[in-house]
């Protein structure tokens, strides 16, 4: 029997534009709300990421991020 969907805890999220409009995209080509989209992609985190790229971006996004806070 499939776990009941219950979206239990709400956040306030600061992001950036690009990673919203990205958000907003992709959770309309998936047909889910935003919420849910964060719940898949989250409790799915290792199956939709490749370890490798995920460290490379996350270096770059790092590096990048004290001139983007600018």
């Amino acid at each position: 029997m499939p776990k009941r969907f219950r979206l239990t805890r709400r956040l306030n999220i600061a992001m950036t534009e690009d990673g919203y409009r990205r958000l907003k995209s992709f959770s309309k080509e998936a047909g889910l709300d935003e919420g849910e989209a964060l719940s898949f992609l989250f409790e799915n985190f290792n199956s939709v990421t490749n370890e490798e790229n995920l460290i490379h971006r996350l270096r770059l996004f790092n590096a990048e991020l004290e001139d983007r806070k600018r």
